[in-house]
């Protein structure tokens, strides 16, 4: 994305693969070691000087579930070279430096460093163990690890605890040289250099690259329909006040051949994301049964979440509620406000993204990853041209799949959102 309208620019490294249990510690694990050092720089002392000598550029880790792909790597952003004293080219500097970290490791006999391993291994669980400690996310991952047992996307993001204890210097080196041989690489930039110029910068940084078969993105298994007539339900016992209620939707046939991605994401807001919607409207403002509520969907899954908090009394009213709201609007009940409001947040959203490097990066990943390639730029048009018509039509065969309830034991203590 070459463009003069920020001061600085940033450039991604993401080398995606297949979500699984069995890979999901070690993707989750490999950049938070890599990052300790370089052969070049071998440790996080020398990294940091030398970004303080590119004026505070910035190299961190990147770990994402995007579907049912796992996608790791860097992240970079450093000033543009135009605000730059003297003409000195940072650019470049920055790229040579990221891709040091990631195609020269610092090696102990052939290995990756234990020491770095073992200190990354405790600060990943202690990640993994921090996830209870916000009751809302809490409930979201329980409910795909139930509701997609069967599917990689019920698999967390860094994870498990036992995944992580089982890694050692052996497999996590032989893991690294999968990972470099195999994943499908995305690499995206932003900033004022040319493309001519990147693509120079690029082909030299990533000289070290090793041999590579030709690799296609991979899959995500989209499931149209819940495999059971009435939605399964999950509960848990935990010390808080306040219940948490998430309910998983499967999106159906919007999600055949070429979903309408627009439509969707305006259907998702007016249903449940943001202030204006029908389920912040109703189910929390009008009829009072939830602390908190909102929506959100996984494009390239084709699956719905709703995440309620409530009192322990309301949540089967809530849930009611919330199983009515989606029946309005699967019947056409979209008033010509609801339908701008809803327009208008998602193009706000949009915009608020494109005004930010890192944002506008976030939606060209998303872009190339998608089943169907969009142009950001032109998403805004396109949102603006939904009606209400297809969001009847996105809407009309998503259905409740599974249904989780957090609970709580006498005298819990205050869980927080």
């Amino acid at each position: 994305m070459n463009t003069e309208k920020f001061k600085t620019g940033c450039l991604s490294i993401n080398l995606v693969g297949k979500l699984s249990r069995e890979t999901a510690a070690s993707f989750a694990l490999l950049p938070q070691v890599l990052r300790r050092g370089s052969a070049e720089l071998p440790d996080m002392e020398n990294i940091a000087a030398a970004l303080d000598d590119l004026y505070g550029a910035r190299v961190e880790p990147i770990i994402r579930k995007k579907g049912e792909l796992h996608c790791t790597g860097f992240y970079s952003d450093f000033p543009d070279d135009r605000f730059i004293p003297g003409g000195e080219s940072v650019f470049e500097k920055t790229i040579s430096l990221a891709s040091g970290i990631l195609l020269r490791p610092y090696l102990q006999n052939g290995l990756l460093r234990s020491d770095y391993i073992e200190s990354e291994k405790k600060n990943l669980i202690d990640d993994i163990n921090a996830g209870i400690n916000d009751k809302r996310s809490y409930s979201i991952d329980r409910l795909l690890e139930e509701m997609c047992a069967e599917e990689a996307f019920g698999v967390n993001r860094l994870g498990n605890i036992s995944g992580v204890t089982s890694i050692t210097p052996d497999s996590l080196t032989a893991s690294y040289h999968d990972i470099l041989t195999k994943s499908h690489i995305e690499i995206l930039y932003c900033g004022s250099a040319s493309p001519e110029r990147v693509a120079s910068a690029l082909r030299l940084a990533l000289d070290d690259l090793p041999g590579r078969a030709e690799t296609m993105l991979p899959e995500t298994q989209i499931v149209l329909y819940p495999n059971f007539e009435s939605p399964r339900r999950f509960s848990e016992e935990l010390d808080v006040t306040q219940g948490k209620l998430a309910v998983g939707y499967r999106l159906g046939r919007v999600m055949k051949g070429i979903p309408d991605y627009p439509a969707l994401m305006v259907f998702n807001t007016l249903y449940g994301s943001g202030d204006t919607s029908k389920l912040f409207l109703n189910v929390r403002e009008k009829l009072s049964l939830c602390y908190s509520i909102s929506s959100m969907i996984d494009k390239l899954k084709g699956v719905m979440i709703v995440t309620a908090g409530v009192d322990f009394t309301n949540l089967e009213r809530a849930l009611d509620e919330i199983h009515s709201q989606l029946d309005h609007v699967k019947s056409g009940n979209i008033s010509q406000s609801e339908l701008l409001s809803a327009k208008r947040a998602v193009i706000t959203a949009i915009k608020s993204s494109m005004d930010r490097p890192a944002g506008l990066l976030d939606l060209y990943f998303d872009s190339s990853i998608a089943a169907t390639r969009y142009d950001p730029v032109e998403l805004c048009d396109d949102v603006e041209a939904v009606t209400a018509e297809r969001i009847v039509e996105a809407s009309s065969e998503v259905k409740p799949d599974s249904i989780y309830l957090l609970t709580g034991k006498e005298g819990g203590e205050n869980d927080g959102e």
